[in-house]
């Protein structure tokens, strides 16, 4: 068995994990629907939907280390299949959310969601996203080398994955204190439908970029 050196792979270990902190922290779909669930719902919603999020994560990591995101990304069928399934979910779900009235509190302990479905929409939301293909491509082809051990590739995702689920945490939490949720109450129906029309947004972004 051979034995790997680590310290011949530290560049890349730093290159990929502060990647992963940038990836992360930059807004988009995945921390919209965490605010959605987090504020509508509960905090454990917000919770269970990072953890499908950092779930979702292993399958784009999963084919870009066998070799599958470039397959993915070249192909046009593919790619504008998850595209436009990516982009048919969050129109879904932040129409729903935009023309919601009353049904959805703001209660941030508990919640009409349940963990599965909370888990089910983080998930759903990243795995679909077409942007996380390109990325993960971009990392496993710019950044890590070719003869990287598969082993020391699957540290790197898990970095990845665990960077995005402390940080979704973190945020699910924050946004679940007390005072902000009191003060979000006061404005619920201006934050569903600023929210809604976030997650359309970027719902229509994602069916419109002709980029792969």
């Amino acid at each position: 068995m051979e034995i790997i050196n680590f310290a011949e792979y530290i560049p890349e270990l730093v290159s990929v994990s502060m990647i992963a902190i940038f990836m992360a922290i930059i807004p988009g779909a995945d921390f919209v629907m965490i605010t959605r669930n987090s504020i509508f719902f509960s905090r454990k919603a917000g919770i269970f939907s990072s953890l499908g999020v950092s779930a979702a994560l292993w399958l784009h990591i999963t084919y870009s280390i066998a070799g599958l995101a470039v397959i993915i990304s070249k192909s046009i069928l593919l790619f504008s299949i998850i595209k436009y399934l990516g982009a048919a979910y969050l129109i879904f779900v932040g129409w729903q959310t935009f023309k919601s009235k009353s049904d959805i509190e703001i209660c941030g302990t508990t919640g009409l969601m349940s963990s599965f479905s909370a888990f089910k929409t983080g998930f759903i939301t990243n795995a679909l996203n077409p942007k996380a293909t390109v990325f993960f491509l971009s990392i496993f082809t710019q950044v890590v080398k070719p003869e990287t051990p598969i082993a020391i590739q699957i540290m790197y995702g898990a970095i990845i994955s665990f960077t995005h689920l402390v940080w979704f945490t973190c945020v699910a939490i924050f946004l679940t204190q007390p005072k902000l949720l009191k003060a979000f109450k006061k404005s619920k129906n201006t934050i569903e439908k600023l929210v809604g029309g976030v997650l359309v947004a970027f719902g229509v972004k994602v069916a419109t970029h002709t980029g792969s």
